[in-house]
């Protein structure tokens, strides 16, 4: 068994323009004489790897704390695929992840610099899959996400952004992304990994 961590650094990791960065403050610290160390720290919902709920789009969608979490956790397909992703290459992942294992055709994993577009997402979402994962901080286009957002959240779509899949091969894994049970939360910080079993 291999395990993959998927995840960034939280304090050193990407932020979507705009957002504010995770901060951390030392309260205590032993170096200086406290009994114990003890941090603080802030950071928005959408920071380095995370989840974002239907809450995230969608005025009455589902909240962190209200997504089954079936969703986060199982069989997943990773896709290699750089530049944008069409509905004809969405079609494809999927059918290839079906190929190869149908429970890890519901999360998909896509590595690689990959920009899902109006036509994969949608392909996407007609396909029921639980979840769809990218490298970006946001999976549509940096300049205008909402669309591509909107498609996939509307169906119950949730999407983990900002992984990090450099040591992983296409193919199937154990995927465990769940979030932080944040209630009313749009999204969540993770620390996502994937399992290879049959690694040695």
């Amino acid at each position: 068994m291999k395990i993959y961590d998927i995840s960034q650094e939280v304090f050193s990791c990407q932020v979507y323009p705009g957002d504010p960065a995770p901060e951390r403050k030392v309260l205590n610290s032993m170096e200086k004489g406290d009994l114990y160390n003890l941090t603080e720290f802030s950071m928005c919902a959408h920071n380095g790897t995370h989840i974002d709920a239907p809450f995230h789009f969608i005025k009455d969608g589902k909240t962190v704390d209200a997504v089954c979490l079936e969703a986060f956790v199982g069989m997943a397909y990773v896709a290699e695929h750089h530049g944008i992703v069409s509905g004809d290459d969405a079609a494809e992942i999927i059918e290839k992840a079906k190929a190869l294992n149908p429970e890890g055709a519901k999360r998909i994993l896509i590595k690689g610099p990959a920009e899902v577009s109006q036509e994969a997402a949608e392909v996407f979402a007609s396909s029921e899959i639980l979840l769809l994962g990218n490298e970006s901080q946001t999976v549509g286009p940096e300049d205008a996400p909402m669309a591509v957002h909107l498609i996939l959240l509307a169906a119950d779509v949730i999407l983990l952004e900002g992984i990090r899949l450099a040591e992983v091969s296409e193919g199937v894994y154990f995927l465990n992304a769940a979030p932080l049970n944040l209630s009313g939360a749009d999204g969540s910080p993770c620390r996502a990994v994937l399992i290879d079993f049959a690694e040695k």
